[in-house]
């Protein structure tokens, strides 16, 4: 089991675990046809802080692109009683929330790719805070605990989950996909597993843990290595937080491009020997690529494609003016015979690549989608002080001025916000 995080251990041996009721038991026999399912008996009351004295709010979208605050579950009067808390749950008072773009593409699109809105939806999944009540038959967290939420929630039974790569779950609940409701609330019920304990580290940092796992499944999938030549396409949230992590990886050069000179100034200020360029609409391909490879002082090994959604709701306008083929484009003709271009970020479900030259060339083209097993590195590289992403924080709302702090995510361009949290009191 050395393979799986410890959320995924605990969840797959854990009674009263909310997936344990579901999934076999790990039994000595090879024979996975005939599982043992473990039986959990009902236990006493849950044990809640009686703090709680808000009402419950959440950050709702619709079919119609509306944006609003209005209530929320759990109650208050649940939070407060514990009775809403399910086996292997915890309630945390959410403290602080990152503005993620495909936030921002649900309100203003409606859908990315499959996942569609189709009812009154609430957003969000990049969230920290505290635990407040605790269900009994939970014994690893207590009511106080400074946690972030991974927005996850698992079978624990198909091939991906129990070969450890369960951000392929086949029966996969993602906190603010469509028809899963989100973080954005005062109080959230979660599976305590995916509650991962802080310590002392701000619930801001804690926010953004989910964002910094992105990019650090993005550099252990496209393997970057010390002394790699990289190239970042795309300088919004996730294109920095991806140049932070390359930085401490020591990827050298770097080289990240962005259409947008304000966030490549951003990036110059978060890693003084990047190297910066903008992206030129009507410039051709195959001499974007050229160019490229001159700053960097000769082709590449590997580009990250981190622009995807970012840059199109940058300009709340949809799936780019600059198309988010252009920016892969650049990629495909910057990088060297036998490299890389591995895809972090989300764009157009269909999209044209010139086949040819990544066969002539060698060039390998790989996706990733979302993250496991990520949480605990996470932590520990900010803990430690490995990765600092307070300087991607440029704006700050409280979650009753939530739509303004959408709106402003939204006109990016306009406003300069690269990361946007919304921040409560309970």
């Amino acid at each position: 089991m050395s393979r799986f995080s410890p959320a995924v251990r605990s969840l797959l041996r854990q009674p009263g675990s909310s997936a344990w009721r579901q999934t076999p038991a790990i039994c000595s026999s090879p024979a996975w046809t005939k599982p043992a399912y473990q039986t959990v008996r009902r236990l006493a009351t849950p044990t809640a802080m009686p703090s709680a004295s808000k009402e419950n709010i959440g950050v709702y979208c619709n079919p119609s692109h509306d944006l609003w605050v209005k209530e929320s579950g759990p109650s208050v009067d649940q939070v407060k009683s514990g009775q809403a808390l399910k086996e292997g749950e915890v309630t945390i008072a959410i403290k602080s929330t990152g503005i993620c773009g495909s936030d921002i593409h649900f309100w203003k699109h409606g859908r990315i790719g499959p996942m569609i809105v189709e009812h009154d939806h609430i957003l969000g999944h990049e969230s920290a805070g505290e635990i407040i009540a605790v269900h009994p038959s939970v014994k690893t967290h207590k009511i106080g605990d400074r946690v972030a939420v991974e927005p996850s929630q698992i079978c624990g039974h198909c091939e991906p989950c129990l070969t450890g790569r369960y951000n392929g779950c086949l029966e996969m609940r993602f906190m603010s996909t469509p028809p899963v409701d989100g973080l954005l609330r005062r109080y959230v019920n979660h599976s305590a597993v995916w509650c991962h304990k802080i310590g002392d580290m701000s619930y801001e940092d804690g926010a953004m843990l989910e964002p910094l796992s992105v990019s650090l499944a993005g550099m252990e999938r496209a393997k970057v290595a010390l002394g790699d030549p990289v190239l970042i396409c795309g300088a919004g949230p996730i294109g920095l937080m991806t140049l932070l992590c390359c930085s401490a990886a020591g990827a050298e050069p770097i080289v990240i491009t962005d259409i947008d000179q304000q966030r490549l100034d951003v990036a110059k200020k978060i890693c003084p020997r990047v190297k910066t360029y903008k992206v030129q609409p009507g410039v051709p391909m195959e001499e974007a690529g050229a160019q490229i490879s001159k700053l960097a002082g000769g082709q590449l090994a590997t580009a990250l494609e981190c622009s995807g959604v970012e840059s199109s709701i940058a300009a709340a306008k949809p799936c780019y003016d600059i198309d988010p083929l252009l920016t892969m484009l650049n990629q495909i003709y910057s990088v060297k015979f036998g490299g890389k271009v591995f895809v972090i970020g989300v764009g157009k479900p269909d999209m044209q690549i010139p086949f040819m030259r990544l066969s002539t060339q060698e060039i390998d083209l790989q996706f990733q989608y979302r993250y496991a097993n990520t949480w605990p590195r996470a932590i520990r590289l900010v803990q430690n002080g490995v990765i600092d992403m307070k300087p991607l924080v440029s704006h700050r709302f409280s979650l009753e001025d939530a739509v303004k702090a959408f709106e402003t995510t939204a006109a990016s361009a306009k406003t300069g916000a690269i990361k946007v949290l919304i921040q409560s009191e309970v």
